[in-house]
């Protein structure tokens, strides 16, 4: 669960929820992204155990992860710009949120959970391995989906100002940060 909680994981789920109008539906965006996130590691995963491969980690991962999140940031301050778009009923709103998940799940320590996979020479016990961070993962994302709907609750909806300065605010913070990644990871 505390894998859930990394800078990255934060700025992402904080960008992909300010977008949404209720509690529910800053949930569910977490347990997607969550899922998104262990469906990587398990397809990944799965390679390794069967394959017997080991996989070599790459600054690229968080280096795209960095990028997603520039693109992330960029987009919602220019989505604050505009009035906001009517859902399609039977639509999947939560589809960016399984898309996030999915790539975080080849960065950072989801990588390194991989690596320490590809050690465990029971394939039962990296199965039991998979299922624990999984069901971590997901719990996690969804606490912290709840906690950073928090400030985007209908109080917040009140003042247009307040809002729009946070949402620029943590816009800016997700810009900066995933610069930073992509200026740690790729080696020019």
């Amino acid at each position: 669960m505390g894998h859930a909680f990394e800078p990255d994981h934060l700025l992402a789920v904080g960008n992909l929820i300010s977008r949404r109008d209720t509690l529910a539906e800053a949930l569910r965006d977490g347990i997607y992204w969550g899922l998104g996130h262990t469906t990587t590691l398990v397809v990944v995963g799965s390679i390794i155990l069967l394959g017997r491969v080991t996989f070599l980690t790459s600054g690229y991962f968080e280096a795209a992860v960095g990028l997603m999140l520039v693109v992330m940031g960029i987009s919602r301050l220019l989505d604050q710009r505009r009035p906001p778009a009517k859902v399609r009923p039977g639509a999947t709103p939560s589809r960016a949120a399984y898309a996030v998940g999915l790539l975080h799940g080849l960065a950072g320590s989801g990588a390194l959970v991989l690596l320490v996979m590809s050690e465990i020479r029971d394939p039962w016990l990296s199965v039991l391995y998979f299922v624990v961070f999984g069901i971590g993962s997901i719990l996690g994302m969804f606490i912290v989906a709840g906690l950073c709907s928090v400030p985007f609750t209908k109080r917040m909806k009140i003042s247009r100002t307040l809002k729009t300065a946070t949402v620029t605010l943590s816009s800016l913070i997700c810009i900066l940060y995933g610069g930073w990644m992509i200026y740690g990871n790729v080696r020019w």
